[in-house]
């Protein structure tokens, strides 16, 4: 597993030192020939595949050669921001992905689109020879998971998943003052996303498709259902046809860590609770407050999210906290910090200041991606590790929507003794479209 130290030393921070990694410059935009060009096609282009594409169209090294989406407004606009970024016209507009795998000559796929488009055009992406940053969580189902690693694993192609912070160096020395030992015995971790930018949806009826957009392309293996506008762009996540809800939008960051830090991977035991607490009449498939306890032979963790409040742990929005028998470590977006645990006014431990961010933790995980492009190592988010935390997140609501604890088989990739549980693993693919054989 790549480290934040191979991190730095294959990347420009080196230059800096490990101490000046928040004042690396960024990219130049100096010439590269024709011949080192790295093209990279984006399928997805409203959010967060916009934000990677201008991300990897900050490297001289990269040119943008196709665009797709199925909707012509993004479509359009992004080509048209393309354009004023690099000066140059983006030649291939597509609102078949399909047309991108076949263009021969796109080195890199980016894909952006909801989570239950993430598989088909991944693993036709490495079939056809082409690398691919993909966004998290990397599928919607364990089944869909277990096939894009497959997939890059015997087509040998790079696969990044777009969990940046794997990039971003105060979540790595964080993981590594855990794995230090002076926290003492570590006996539970707590994360939470406490997220008010995920409002109530209030229930809307069903409606027209909108001009320009290929309404049964966007929906792909997705159950055939009529166009509404709380189904479609940022709001698909709440719906289980498409995503995992705020578990597993937030859950892949934050659990990522923590099974990073504590050196786990899939627990052998889960247990949710939850439901639409907070909003029970709007239209949000997914629990608006989800409790999930994960079982480890030697600690427990535990996932707490809450949509449409903020004042979780510490009074953050978000964030991981380790409890040892000398100290906890509190770790979130900003930084970390570590607060000692006293014991008749004597601390067991040296508290840790807050120590911060770089601010650039897309930008070192693009850097990752292109540099992993030309060498073939292992990115800092390789497709198992998304794979591996993606899973996590689906266990959980497995839990919660069946209602009860569920014990998992990691060398099966199945649960034991549940066939109920068992069917909730698997991808069903509205026809035509088929899952993909690897």
């Amino acid at each position: 597993m790549n480290t934040r130290r191979e991190f730095i030393k294959n990347s420009a921070a080196a230059v800096a030192g490990a101490g000046l990694i928040g004042t690396v410059p960024l990219a130049s935009k100096a010439h590269v020939a024709a011949s080192d060009k790295i093209r990279v096609a984006l399928i997805g282009c409203r959010s967060m595949g916009w934000s990677n594409l201008r991300t990897f169209l900050d490297f001289p090294e990269v040119e943008c050669v196709a665009l797709c989406d199925v909707d012509d407004e993004w479509l359009n606009k992004r080509a048209a921001d393309v354009q004023e970024k690099t000066g140059k016209k983006v030649k291939k507009l597509y609102k078949d992905y399909r047309k991108v795998i076949d263009q021969k000559n796109v080195d890199l796929v980016i894909i952006g689109t909801p989570d239950h488009w993430h598989c088909l055009p991944a693993v036709e992406a490495c079939q056809a020879g082409k690398d691919v940053y993909v966004e998290k969580p990397l599928a919607n189902t364990i089944e869909e998971c277990d096939l894009m690693v497959k997939a890059a694993r015997k087509y040998n192609r790079i696969v990044q998943v777009g969990q940046w912070q794997r990039s971003d160096p105060h979540w790595e020395d964080a993981a590594r003052f855990v794995q230090s030992g002076k926290l003492g015995n570590i006996r539970t971790v707590k994360v939470w996303a406490w997220q008010d930018s995920k409002p109530t949806l209030p229930v809307l009826p069903d409606g027209p498709v909108p001009a320009g957009v290929d309404y049964d392309m966007w929906l792909g293996p997705a159950p055939k259902k009529p166009f509404n506008e709380y189904r479609f762009h940022y709001n698909f996540r709440f719906f289980w046809d498409y995503a995992g809800g705020l578990m597993a939008d937030w859950g892949v960051h934050l659990l990522d860590y923590a099974m990073e830090a504590m050196q786990v991977g899939l627990p052998s035991y889960v247990m949710s609770a939850g439901g639409k607490f907070g909003y029970p009449s709007d239209a949000m498939e997914t629990p608006d407050t989800l409790l999930t306890t994960y079982a480890y032979d030697k600690f427990t963790m535990t996932w707490d999210h809450a949509c449409g409040i903020n004042h979780g742990l510490y009074g953050k929005s978000h964030g991981l906290a380790f409890y040892g028998e000398n100290g906890t470590l509190i770790l979130d977006r900003g930084g970390w910090e570590v607060q000692a645990v006293e014991v008749k006014g004597v601390p067991r431990m040296e508290a840790v200041p807050k120590q911060g961010n770089t601010g650039k933790g897309l930008y070192f995980h693009v850097q990752n991606t292109l540099d992993c492009m030309r060498t073939r190592k292992t990115p800092n988010c390789d497709v198992k590790i998304g794979a591996d935390v993606a899973k996590m997140t689906h266990l959980g609501n497995i839990s919660v929507r069946l209602g009860r604890g569920l014990q998992w088989d990691d060398a099966t990739s199945s649960f034991k003794g549940d066939a109920e549980a068992n069917q909730l693993v698997k991808a069903y693919y509205r026809d035509p479209w088929k899952l993909p054989t690897v």
